[in-house]
């Protein structure tokens, strides 16, 4: 196997220069069609991803992408339009196109880019460009690696779904008629491996990943394996549950889920759609009064740090929630301008989003709990977002005493999201740092669980 690297020498700043050469021509191009105002986004994406499974190579993919996506307005009337061919035919029968799509809609008095003394000014090194020249053989040896750790960790192991090493890098330039330029580049590292222990109707399947920033802060692959298989091994001969009300503690790497069904239903779209239970709640307390989530969008080496969002719009620190109060919405501008809001400075999302921890490590959850579930998996998408009903398929671990007592499986857990924010009792110190939600295990007083 040619042991050459998929990646370049790092030419990623002479590549931003281009980019942003091509953004400006082509507001420039969207200026002389007509258009009030504009915006450009220009990005590039490349990647080698590794996987194996059984000891054998199954697939080696080199990727790279590029796309450039094009926004006019001509007065509230807006047009899009997108291509990934850089010919001077294509870029001006792209602009054209959606010069041609803005002509045609109707006006919508939100519509336009974000106001101009939003942008941002100060572009600090933020710390998440950390390109890997990694070369095909050593993602190969990688991967072969972290599977036979976890696959000669036991005997009980009776097969694998692979195990796989992924690098990648983006590059990106946002540029609008307000001036505006903003150029970013970053990278993330992976490697991971998925076990079957077990035979015929008793097998189990789990896994476990790192993933990083650099790829020197990744686990090490044999030890990622061995956690692999120590998860997998770990679910062997479940149990079901009595139907009933119990404490339900959501391991870290799941309680992140919560905030995403939180930040869904104070997200701009399903605000100005009345499609949320939290309509209307800003100022209202939903959480227990020391509870808090912070954003963190200029966190150095964060895992989603930016300077300025989906619209060039300068991020900052702010709460979310603060002494269980929600203090303010996910917006952009255009869902804020239907709000008659500001934007938040969130289009595209959210930036590095830290809960605040009132309990200790993982460990010391499970002793406060003493009896009840936790809860390491969840299935189906059972969450109504007007009403807040959840309702979710589960597996995990029944506790008692404190320690976890056995694996048990094809349950559900359910109840309101309302009174699942509001029965928080305890969020624990022990985060899972591979999302940029950073959330320890949280423990919920009670909810029901349906079993047997």
């Amino acid at each position: 196997m040619n042991a050459t690297a998929l990646t370049s020498p790092d030419d990623s700043l002479a590549r931003l220069e281009r980019l942003e050469a091509l953004s400006q021509r082509l507001l420039e191009r969207a200026r002389a069609h007509g258009a009030t105002q504009a915006e450009v986004s220009c990005s590039e994406e490349t990647g080698l991803n590794v996987n194996v499974r059984l000891g054998d190579v199954e697939t080696v993919e080199s990727t790279r992408d590029r796309g450039i996506g094009v926004t006019v307005y001509f007065g509230q009337r807006k047009g899009s339009a997108s291509t990934a061919d850089l010919r001077e035919e294509s870029l001006e029968a792209t602009v054209a196109q959606a010069c041609a799509i803005a002509r045609y809609t109707e006006d919508d008095d939100a519509s336009g880019l974000a106001d101009a003394a939003l942008m941002a000014r100060a572009f600090p090194d933020l710390d998440v460009w950390h390109p890997w020249a990694l070369e095909i053989d050593h993602a190969v040896d990688l991967a072969l690696a972290c599977e036979a750790a976890g696959r000669d960790a036991d005997a009980r192991i009776a097969n694998s779904d692979g195990a796989s090493v992924g690098s990648g890098e983006s590059l990106s330039v946002y540029a609008n008629s307000h001036g505006f330029i903003g150029r970013e580049r970053d990278t993330q590292h992976t490697i991971g491996c998925a076990l079957i222990a077990g035979q015929g109707d008793g097998m189990q399947r789990d896994g476990w990943y790192s993933t990083a920033l650099s790829h020197r802060e990744l686990d090490d692959p044999a030890a990622i394996g061995r956690k692999a298989a120590e998860r997998t091994l770990s679910r062997l001969q479940p149990r079901s549950l009595a139907t009933g009300e119990y404490p339900v503690l959501f391991s870290a790497e799941v309680a992140r889920s919560l905030v995403g069904h939180l930040l869904g239903a104070v997200s701009g779209g399903a605000l100005y759609r009345k499609a949320s239970f939290l309509l209307d709640h800003v100022g209202q307390r939903i959480f227990p009064d020391w509870f808090a989530i912070e954003e963190l969008p200029l966190l150095p080496h964060g895992l989603r740090s930016s300077a300025f969002d989906a619209e060039g719009v300068a991020t900052k620190r702010s709460h979310l929630v603060r002494d269980g109060v929600l203090e303010r919405y996910v917006l952009g501008s255009y869902s804020a301008r239907k709000l008659g809001l500001q934007t938040t400075g969130n289009a595209g999302g959210v930036y590095n989003l830290q809960v605040k921890a009132n309990a200790g490590g993982f460990d010391a959850l499970l002793g406060g709990m003493r009896t009840g579930l936790l809860v390491t998996e969840l299935m189906g998408q059972g969450v109504n977002g007007v009403t807040g009903d959840y309702s979710r398929g589960a597996a995990g671990f029944w506790v008692e005493d404190g320690v976890l007592a056995y694996p048990v499986d094809g349950i559900t857990v359910a109840g309101n999201l309302k009174a699942i924010f509001a029965g928080i009792e305890a969020v624990g110190s022990d985060v899972d740092r591979r999302s940029h939600v950073g959330v320890g295990s949280i423990l919920v007083g009670r909810m029901t669980v349906a079993g047997e």
